[in-house]
């Protein structure tokens, strides 16, 4: 089923028809600036947890379904200006929908990534403010919490699961070790695709190998050499061949 829009004043939102029936449903007052706003769903008893992190996505439980909300949010200098507002060049280059469309596009192709179901966006005049929804990928744990206790087969999974994504032309501008969660089988996911895209091969791989790295020894200062090197093997073991 393909993403459908819709708009509503300076409203807009991608969503996909198959997890949300349509944006206007009762699920806030209207459909607008609250879909950004945390506090507007915790108002309504939909909010049960957040993640750590910028921004700090919300948990969110909607009747049976589960979405993690994942409002933009700058770092850096630039966030000394604005944390939340983005220079608008025209709705198709929002953040929002750019990774909207990169995720459907991952999960269509049969990669571990969360379902997406809709990105939200509202315009401003000259800036624009944006938030993502996806689906909550249940019993899951962001890698850097697995690090101590993580066996060398689940780090070679990661190394295999990086080298599926990059096979696949994904380069993740962002990849460290709370981008990457573990299910309870131990099933390695890919998250937050804001920013990445699709390119030819190239050294873009290796670098973000080596952030993946940099992540490792922040968050497993002692084990960081030993984990990346098993993370590599894998990596280069997914098709009998290394990162160039």
């Amino acid at each position: 089923m393909p993403l459908s829009t819709y708009h509503h004043r300076d409203a807009h939102i991608l969503y996909d028809p198959a997890r949300l029936a349509h944006p206007d449903l009762p699920i806030l007052p209207e459909f607008g600036e609250a879909w950004l706003d945390p506090d507007a769903w915790a108002e309504r008893g939909l909010v049960i947890g957040s993640a750590p992190g910028r921004g700090a996505s919300q948990f969110l439980e909607i009747e049976a379904s589960e979405w993690v909300l994942r409002p933009y949010r700058r770092g850096g200098m630039v966030a000394k200006v604005s944390q939340v507002d983005y220079l608008w060049t025209g709705l198709e280059r929002t953040r929002g929908f750019r990774e909207m469309r990169l995720t459907r596009a991952l999960f269509e192709q049969g990669l571990p990534v969360p379902a997406p179901v809709a990105s939200i966006v509202i315009r401003h005049g000259l800036s624009y403010r944006a938030a993502l929804i996806t689906e909550r990928l249940a019993n899951s744990e962001a890698l850097a919490e697995r690090l101590a206790d993580a066996s060398p087969a689940l780090l070679a999974d990661v190394g295999a699961t990086i080298r599926r994504f990059h096979d696949a032309g994904l380069d993740h501008v962002d990849l460290n070790a709370r981008n990457l969660l573990v299910s309870a089988d131990d099933k390695v996911w890919l998250i937050d695709f804001d920013r990445c895209r699709i390119r030819p091969k190239g050294r873009w791989r290796q670098r973000n190998l080596l952030r993946l790295k940099r992540s490792l020894l922040r968050f497993s200062p002692l084990g960081a050499q030993a984990s990346y090197d098993l993370v590599v093997e894998g990596y280069g073991g997914a098709l009998g061949t290394h990162s160039r």
